[in-house]
């Protein structure tokens, strides 16, 4: 192999382990649900979810899940979610 294709193998695996290096802007996925599959989205700032929770609340369970996944690559005001439900009440 050619040692300079091996160099960049290896900055790769560094990058890898350094995801601050990455922020997203836009990111679509299709998230399987217990019940259903949801189109959950990031794009200009904001998060979309076609659940019908996300459509009542501005965010649900789904769109919760991708910011604890990508927490150290969102922007920050891509991170709206509570990271502790301690404290909220079923009145909440």
């Amino acid at each position: 192999m050619q040692s300079s294709l091996i160099g960049k193998i290896e900055k790769a695996k560094r990058y890898a382990q350094e995801t601050d290096r990455v922020t997203f802007r836009e990111l679509a996925v299709k998230f399987r649900g217990e019940n259903s599959d949801y189109d959950v989205n990031f794009k200009d700032g904001k998060w979309r979810c076609t659940c019908s929770f996300f459509s009542k609340w501005g965010l649900c369970c789904h769109t919760m899940a991708m910011e604890q996944i990508l927490v150290n690559m969102l922007p920050p005001e891509a991170r709206t979610a509570p990271l502790d439900a301690s404290g909220i009440t079923a009145e909440d």
